[in-house]
């Protein structure tokens, strides 16, 4: 299967009309046509309706129009950053931290390092998926990753060993939280008896938090009745719905922490539903970036400091 069979066929879902979609691929009709007939080949399924007008897509069509999409994207996303990192700057250090992150600490660490450090900040990386961090820092995409760090988060494996290093920079707390109403009491809450399930806001397989939450409920004497009426990927997502009183769910508490100090959020379980968390930064040891290596040094200085 060819690269540009799946952008022809992407014209070709768009104009419904092979003539045009030909034009715009700059093809001869006839040319087009085999083209598109190879890629259903390919494909094993007959992805074009041709009998109706205009040209509608088969139902393996539309399914395979949404992957061929997600191929192309992923394909150009790729290319630019293989450009990236082959046009990188030495004197640049290519930073890289999830939403909550550089929501909870970007004015209190990320900011200061960024006149005098050479720091570039990757805002792409606010919605990267989990596994997604250690990928780009094996594959040289960045040269320092920001990450909560709990024992659960096995993803994070590859990066304990000889060829990574890590400052552990802060240190916080999961908590689960939920709306508070009028009484200041959480309107949802672990614990105690309860008669119907309790509303969950989760965290899909793509969050560093999921193994985190399903950990917790695992280590219950009596695991609590749950209701997963949400999964998100992001923690700022997850404040949004437990906010609007959709669930409780967990939340870093630093990024919850004016919530709760306004009232807005309560507490909403016992000590035994609360774990510790670790800010870590990572780096390959073989990085040999000057700004890079004066960058660690002071933020080694500054967590054993602390």
């Amino acid at each position: 299967m060819e690269l540009n069979w799946l952008r022809d066929f992407e014209i070709l879902a768009a104009c419904r009309n092979f003539s045009r979609a030909a034009e715009e691929r700059h093809l001869s009709q006839p040319a087009f046509s085999r083209r598109i007939r190879s890629l259903e080949n390919a494909v094993g399924a007959q992805l074009i309706n041709r009998e109706t007008l205009p040209l509608s897509l088969t139902p393996a069509g539309e399914l395979f129009l949404d992957q061929a999409r997600q191929m192309l994207h992923l394909y150009d996303e790729t290319l630019e950053r293989c450009q990236a990192v082959g046009a990188s700057d030495e004197s640049l250090v290519r930073f890289a931290a999830s939403q909550s992150l550089y929501t909870s600490y970007y004015s209190a660490m990320i900011a200061p390092l960024m006149p005098e450090g050479g720091l570039s900040v990757d805002l792409n990386s606010a919605s990267w998926p989990a596994q997604k961090f250690v990928n780009a820092l094996q594959q040289g995409q960045s040269d320092v990753i920001l990450t909560y760090w709990h024992p659960s988060m096995t993803f994070l494996a590859p990066l304990d060993t000889a060829q990574f290093e890590h400052l552990t920079v802060f240190r916080d707390e999961f908590i689960p939280v939920a709306k508070a109403g009028k009484d200041g009491r959480p309107v949802f809450a672990l614990g105690g008896e309860r008669r119907q399930k309790i509303k969950l806001l989760g965290y899909g397989s793509a969050s560093v938090f999921r193994a985190v939450v399903d950990g917790i409920l695992q280590a219950q004497i009596t695991p609590p009745d749950t209701l997963v009426v949400s999964q998100s990927a992001q923690a700022g997502s997850v404040r949004a719905m437990i906010m609007e009183g959709f669930g409780l769910g967990w939340l870093p508490r630093r990024l919850c922490a004016q919530d709760l100090a306004d009232g807005r959020l309560a507490l909403a379980g016992p000590a035994s539903f609360t774990t510790r968390l670790q800010v870590r930064l990572y780096r390959r040891r073989d990085n040999g970036k000057p700004p890079l290596t004066r960058l660690w040094n002071s933020l080694k200085d500054m967590a054993q400091a602390g």
